[in-house]
């Protein structure tokens, strides 16, 4: 339901002409949840994350899992807090595979 009302919302932009929808619904999965729980914890509970991710009302990390295997998305304001936030999520039992696609503001084309 979110997915095509995703779509449809953005058709209706003023100026849109197309919409290719490539939005992926993950399956509902209890260890995947477990897993997004687990890392979650792992990285906003790291003391060099937490005061300066953990108290936002929307994370600039997101964290999605699909069959034990984690994908990290968002901007963070240094590599070193991206590789500290790869590291952390490796470091989650249960976990396959860790994709770190954060991006340091310094990365940023501006």
């Amino acid at each position: 339901m979110l997915k095509s009302d995703a779509e449809n919302t953005v058709k209706r932009i003023k100026g849109v002409s197309r919409v290719i929808n490539n939005i992926e619904v993950l399956p509902l999965s209890p260890m995947d949840n477990q897993i997004r729980a687990a890392v979650y914890r792992a990285i906003y509970g790291d003391p060099a994350l937490s005061d300066r991710y953990g108290f936002r009302a929307v994370p600039s990390i997101h964290i999605l899992v699909k069959n034990g295997n984690v994908v990290l998305e968002g901007v963070v304001a240094n590599s070193n807090d991206k590789n500290i936030a790869g590291l952390r999520a490796n470091g989650v039992s249960g976990v396959f595979s860790v994709t770190n696609d954060l991006v340091a503001e310094s990365e940023l084309v501006r």
